[in-house]
């Protein structure tokens, strides 16, 4: 069986994770925590970086930082998972879905503007398969209004618009570790703060509400309980995993990014008859090879890929289905105008196996049987 997603691994992570036992410090806030934090900081120029137990507390945290109330509306696209929506639903917020693009399968920056009512208070553009969102034009939509932008950039680490680290762009930024990530720690995320003024709320937020941090640094005698928090902490075995990657970071970024030009070369030729549609990447985006898609030309057809696949021992997966349409998102939502791409473009969207050092063998397999089907 060729799996989907095989999580990475480097050679270092078990090293890493005895040498945090042997320092008798695995909760949070240990060595490889700050090693991790500094790196991110260090890589993509963000004001603060913080580890927490995944993309979807990172997300947690950016809503409780938005300081959300009752009432208060938030866009996002529909065509996300349901992190995106659930951090923004535990604040209290209304969620406002707007339609994508069907070139990059991003929120559509043009339809944002008329989604926004007196009651809007933050923007959430979500980076699909780690292709930037058009960042200027929603930047200038949110200072116009006086909205702050979360990036749900959980599958965007190492990718950048107009030579800017995605995360690092809005007020906010929400990172994800997850097994099925570019990098992993099993369950992980971080938080990016942007904004000088958040990082004190921040740390006070992710550690219980207390001011621990400031303790540490040796800024207070003694550390309190000063505000509302809870423990986005996550231990230091999860971080000394990640570590191991991290120092590896362009490495693992290069050899997915041969996998996903492997993929295109050989598909080309089909987007070029018409057949299906590859990944649009603009021109002022870098991305990370964070995954690979292909579009059928309906919903059956995609059926009988993913079927074609499955006989041939190759595990390929759908993607979103659109939230507006959930039981959820009927609950906490509502769709702003027409739903023109999001569902038709779900529907026909069908990922690859795309992991760090996929075998030769399997990748080559992979796309011989992808021909075949399309030659049938």
């Amino acid at each position: 069986m060729i799996h989907f997603n095989v999580p990475p691994y480097t050679g270092k992570e078990l090293e890493y994770m005895k040498e945090a036992i042997g320092n008798h410090k695995i909760c949070g806030d240990g060595p490889f925590t700050k090693k991790c934090n500094e790196w991110i900081e260090q890589r993509f120029g963000a004001k603060k970086a913080l580890l927490t137990t995944s993309g979807s507390t990172a997300l947690d945290m950016a809503a409780l930082l938005c300081d959300i109330q009752p009432g208060d509306e938030v866009i996002l696209p529909s065509f996300t998972f349901s992190s995106t929506a659930n951090s923004f639903v535990l604040a209290g917020a209304k969620l406002v879905f707007v339609d994508i693009r069907p070139d990059t399968m991003n929120i559509d920056e043009n339809k944002i503007e008329e989604a926004i009512t007196g009651k809007t208070k933050v923007i959430v553009p979500v980076h699909y398969a780690g292709v930037a969102c058009e960042m200027d034009k929603i930047m200038d939509i949110a200072r116009r209004h006086h909205l702050k932008v979360v990036e749900d950039a959980a599958q965007g680490v190492m990718s950048t618009y107009k030579g800017r680290a995605l995360g690092t762009i809005g007020d906010f930024g929400c990172f994800s570790f997850h097994e099925t990530k570019n990098y992993s720690m099993g369950e992980g995320g971080a938080i990016l703060i942007n904004d000088e003024d958040y990082i004190e709320k921040a740390e006070i937020l992710r550690e219980k509400g207390t001011n621990r941090s400031k303790f540490f640094r040796g800024q207070v005698d003694k550390y309190t309980w000063v505000d509302f928090g809870d423990s986005y902490l996550p231990s230091d075995l999860n971080a000394a995993y990640l570590w191991a990657q991290l120092e590896k970071a362009d490495e693992i970024n290069n050899n997915r990014l041969e996998t996903w030009n492997a993929y295109y070369d050989a598909f080309l030729p089909l987007a070029e008859k018409g057949r299906i549609e590859l990944p649009h990447v603009p021109a002022d985006c870098v991305h990370n090879a964070h995954m690979f898609y292909i579009k059928c030309r309906s919903l059956e057809e995609r059926t009988g890929f993913i079927d074609h696949m499955k006989q041939n021992d190759i595990l390929c997966v759908f993607h979103y289905v659109p939230l507006h349409s959930a039981p959820a998102g009927e609950k906490f939502g509502r769709f702003n105008g027409v739903d023109q791409y999001t569902t038709s473009e779900s529907d026909k969207l069908v990922r690859l196996p795309m992991y760090y050092n996929i075998d030769k063998e399997d990748l080559r397999k992979v796309i011989d049987c992808i021909l075949d089907f399309f030659k049938a």
